[in-house]
């Protein structure tokens, strides 16, 4: 692995203990995990997402939504417009079962979590998903999944609406790991975040800069990856301008170095 040169570091209260606890390797999981973003007057803002406490993973953590893969994701049934999995799995540089898994994952988790629906049809985007929320619930049960929800209701995934963004995984060592695929997709005109999931304890929308003062100021805890995703987010005037960058997408494994009252992020590519 090549170590990549990045200048973030940050007080080390606000991560606690940043070695790596010594443990059997876990395979990491396959997750995607989506940067909504919204323009408004005063620069674009992206939905966050604070997780409640008992939460296994990330516990207490400001994230963008997203999750683990299903084993249905991978239904080659779900209908599709916009790039085709072969091209999302040159992007990723992943198989094509998974790289159609991991864009169904992030408009699954997307709906699950936001109730934002990146779905219509092919020459159209849904404006209201208000009707579909007892298909929302039955998709976080798992009683549905993403290809019968979508066929049922004659609406076609739009995979057109998504970018990618990055490959973040979980430093080995960790109890539970996760290969998570970053995607970057618009607030479709007309729908809304509502962050009603028993996942988070509040979530809302932030200018990324804003997000990122809050974290110095101990107001809220990142992880690395979302720290360095909000600095590069920031950077941008519009969220047209962050769908349209040219990305570079590498696997990247971040791991944390105290270095006195301050923590560096080393990050490795694989």
């Amino acid at each position: 692995m090549a170590e990549l040169r990045h200048d973030l570091s940050f007080d080390a209260s606000l991560v606690g203990d940043a070695s790596t606890p010594p443990a059997e390797q876990v395979i990491p999981k396959d997750a995607a995990t989506v940067m909504l973003l919204r323009d408004t007057a005063h620069g674009p803002e992206v939905f966050l997402q604070r997780r409640v406490t008992a939460m296994a993973f990330a516990a207490g953590m400001t994230v963008f939504p997203g999750g683990g893969v299903d084993r249905r994701d991978t239904d080659a049934s779900v209908s599709w417009t916009g790039p085709p999995p072969a091209q999302w799995a040159e992007w990723f540089e992943c198989q094509e079962p998974l790289a159609r898994a991991l864009v169904c994952a992030a408009v699954r988790e997307t709906f699950e979590e936001s109730g934002v629906l990146l779905a219509g049809t092919e020459s159209g985007v849904l404006a209201s998903t208000h009707q579909y929320a007892d298909a929302r619930k039955a998709l976080v049960s798992r009683e549905l999944s993403l290809a019968a929800f979508l066929a049922g209701e004659g609406l076609t995934l739009r995979a057109d609406l998504l970018r990618p963004w990055a490959n973040w995984v979980t430093p080995a060592g960790e109890p539970r790991r996760y290969d998570a695929r970053f995607f970057v997709a618009t607030l479709p005109e007309g729908q809304t975040a509502d962050g009603a999931t028993t996942e988070a304890e509040s979530s809302g929308w932030q200018r990324p800069q804003d997000a990122l003062a809050d974290a110095e100021a101990g107001r809220s805890t990142l992880m690395p990856p979302t720290w360095i995703t909000l600095t590069e987010l920031a950077g941008f005037t519009s969220a047209a301008d962050a769908l349209a960058a040219e990305r570079q997408v590498c696997k990247i494994m971040p791991s944390l170095v105290r270095e006195g009252d301050r923590v560096r992020v080393v990050l490795e590519e694989m």
